[in-house]
């Protein structure tokens, strides 16, 4: 497994990690033991390895394998959208003091920045660990229909953007906890074993969690979904589906007339009863869409923040009974 890490120099001076925002988080959906930071204990943090994730998947891995050994911070706030999230001054100060930062570059060009200036943590870089590649508003799998372009064939800087959404392939999740787990270990010898064998039961239930998805998804009437933004693309890959979005990779991105008319007549060829929204994002676009069409809507959440409830095995079980439904799958 490789994973690019980058020591850095600590300042002299050290910071507590009180300017970025934490999540305490039960990993009860894995069984899992969390560690939750609390960045009022100067003696808890002072015994455990200081984790900044960039935001909550990584933040959920690192928790899950670091167990009782760490203290996990989220850099992006719970509830915000993380693609266009800006760190605050003090947030880049505060990064200083990390001992690790879990990250994937060109998600969110705020961290991309501050990780440039700061000195002291150790930088992760998960990109390689999990292959990321290209995705754009329309995921074909090799039996779909191949006669609709993309939804971003007009815009071919968006069609060529690399997609970081890794998460919602739990096979590229035990990818990034492998990588997550090869760095702890490095930073925090001592305590080795106990990540070893965190992950090894992380990694048998994100096996579970795909075996669900590639038996959820196997007998389906259909096979295309259209998502509120291109999140989708490696889990469609994955289960033999095809995604069509409202908008491309960025969820920001306004689509064109002509984006939108693309999506509507995929929806109509496909026979496509459900648009599906999401959490942080205006559903107005998706809601306009399926009123055109006469389909529905409902949630499919990209895990781009903590859930409401539970955590992302439990986000990821709520996703694939919406599939289920939207797809008609026996």
């Amino acid at each position: 497994m490789n994973v690019s890490l980058r020591p850095r120099r600590r300042p002299r001076a050290r910071r507590t990690l009180a300017a970025l925002s934490t999540v305490a988080l039960g990993l009860t959906g894995l069984s899992l033991t969390a560690c939750s930071a609390d960045s009022t204990d100067d003696d808890a943090a002072g015994d455990t390895l200081s984790v900044a994730a960039s935001f909550y998947p990584i933040q959920y891995l690192a928790e899950a394998i670091g167990g009782d050994n760490v203290t996990v911070t989220s850099i992006t706030p719970t509830n915000v959208e993380p693609h266009d999230y800006e760190l605050a001054p003090k947030d880049v100060t505060a990064l200083s003091s990390t001992d690790l930062v879990a990250y994937v570059p060109g998600f969110q060009p705020s961290l991309d920045d501050a990780l440039a200036e700061v000195a002291g943590p150790t930088v992760v870089d998960l990109s390689e660990a999990v292959d990321l590649v290209p995705h754009d508003g329309v995921e074909h799998d090799d039996e779909a229909d191949g006669a609709h372009e993309s939804t971003q064939a007009d815009d071919g800087a968006d069609a060529a953007t690399t997609d970081p959404h890794f998460w919602l392939d739990p096979v590229r999740m035990q990818s990034a906890a492998q990588a997550i787990e090869t760095a702890l270990a490095q930073a925090d010898p001592d305590h080795a074993a106990d990540y070893q064998a965190n992950l090894a039961e992380l990694t048998e239930a994100l096996g579970g969690l795909d075996a669900d998805f590639s038996t959820g998804l196997a007998q389906c009437e259909r096979t295309t979904f259209v998502a509120a933004h291109a999140a989708f693309g490696y889990l469609a890959e994955r289960y033999g589906l095809t995604q069509a979005s409202v908008s491309g990779v960025d969820p920001e991105s306004e689509p064109s007339p002509a984006e939108l008319a693309t999506v509507k007549q995929v929806v109509q060829e496909t026979g496509t009863t459900t648009i599906f929204t999401e959490e942080l994002v205006s559903p107005k676009t998706a809601e306009a869409l399926a009123a055109e069409t006469g389909a529905t809507t409902a949630v499919l959440n990209p895990l781009e923040s903590a859930p409401e409830s539970g955590d992302y095995a439990d986000a990821m079980s709520a996703n694939l009974q919406a599939l289920r439904t939207a797809l008609a799958c026996e």
